[in-house]
């Protein structure tokens, strides 16, 4: 058992979602991390992924964190991982991360469909933004842009929603 085990033991995971959220062309939406100080975490992207507030539905938080920090709400639910996904918190950010209370998040991650336009987007519509600049990316070069720790998840999310990331044929 490596120290950072032994930190973590006793504490729970936070539990929550996460969205991949494919437009018409099969690429997916990411947002750049605003840096926050107490993490010492900058300049990475990642999908859109919060906590689940008690007695939440996880479809339900998907849609409330997406239109929580995208802006937008033009989404339709296509897909779930099978399973509730885990990560452990470095040893690092233990303490400065949700108040020392979790060892990581155990995550149930949705795929969705865009419907709305680019210009849908409002990476200011909550008081606490988590992104500063957002784009299209595809599916499969998501792992190479999250921090180290959260990897084998998005890994993880590729492989279940590859099958989504074709374009969608116009419904015009």
């Amino acid at each position: 058992m490596t120290a950072n085990e032994e930190t973590l033991i006793g504490l729970p995971y936070r539990r929550g979602v996460g969205a991949v959220l494919f437009n018409g062309d099969g690429l997916v939406w990411i947002g750049r991390r605003i840096s926050k100080s107490k993490q010492d975490v900058q300049n990475y992207w990642q999908m859109p992924q919060g906590g689940i507030d008690d007695e939440e539905d996880p479809a339900a938080a998907v849609l409330r964190e997406l239109r929580e920090e995208t802006g937008t709400d033009q989404a339709n639910i296509i897909g779930e991982t099978a399973n509730w996904l885990t990560y452990d918190l470095p040893r690092h950010l233990q303490k400065k991360v949700w108040n020392g209370q979790f060892r990581g998040q155990r995550q149930k991650w949705f795929a969705l469909q865009f419907r709305g336009l680019d210009t849908d987007f409002d990476l200011r519509v909550d008081e606490h933004p988590e992104f500063d600049a957002w784009r299209w990316a595809e599916l499969e070069t998501l792992p190479e842009l999250i921090v180290p720790f959260k990897r084998e998840i998005y890994e993880s999310v590729v492989d279940a929603f590859a099958k989504f990331a074709v374009r969608v044929q116009s419904r015009l």
